[in-house]
């Protein structure tokens, strides 16, 4: 378990422990999170045998909420949101699929609300320290995952019925879920040993 359920210390503030303490800093962190969340859902990575290519969304919007706590996570998917709800071409396969709200309401829409969930929930989590070690961040990407994929699959559900929103909207996506969910619990919890190798260096 982490060290402590009471610390509010993150990636974010032990990196940059002035940040939380100036809004031009904050909305500068809001922001290129916005950019980071805009790629990710751009860039198509095969993922072999399945047709389906991976993208990197869902690995960003939990990594994102982990290292930054749970308002700035939550101010960086809301900022996400709203220039998608605005028409800027920041979602997966805008604006060939759509744009805007229409885009939104559409077989998406359940995953984009878990986005915003599931990055408040882990900014909590990240808050706690549960991204500093491989069993708690496997933990808390793995509740971060189930959030996404309810949602997104309850709304799918909806649209189009129960067996083809797993079919099209969960299935092909599990491996490459698990992927991810086992790439944050190597990439974070080594962050923060570089991290302490460096301020013990400097003692």
């Amino acid at each position: 378990m982490p060290s402590s359920m009471t610390a509010q210390t993150t990636l974010l503030t032990t990196l940059w422990p002035t940040a939380p303490s100036s809004v031009f800093k904050m909305s500068l962190l809001v922001l290129l999170g916005t950019g980071l969340l805009t790629l990710s859902a751009k860039l198509n990575v095969p993922f072999y045998p399945y047709v389906v290519p991976m993208t990197m969304q869902t690995f960003a919007v939990l990594v994102i909420g982990l290292a930054l706590g749970w308002k700035l996570g939550a101010a960086t998917v809301m900022l996400y949101l709203i220039e998608g709800a605005l028409g800027l071409p920041v979602f997966a396969y805008t604006p060939a699929k759509g744009i805007g709200i229409s885009y939104m309401v559409g077989p998406t829409g359940g995953y984009l609300i878990g986005f915003l969930l599931s990055a408040t929930l882990l900014g909590y989590l990240g808050e706690r320290g549960f991204d500093r070690n491989i069993g708690t961040t496997l933990v808390a990407m793995l509740m971060g995952t189930v959030v996404i994929f309810l949602l997104g699959y309850s709304w799918l559900a909806y649209l189009i019925g129960a067996e083809k929103a797993f079919l099209f909207g969960v299935y092909p996506f599990l491996w490459a879920e698990i992927f991810k969910i086992a790439l944050a619990a190597l990439v974070l919890p080594t962050c923060w040993k570089l991290l302490g190798r460096r301020s013990r260096s400097k003692i």
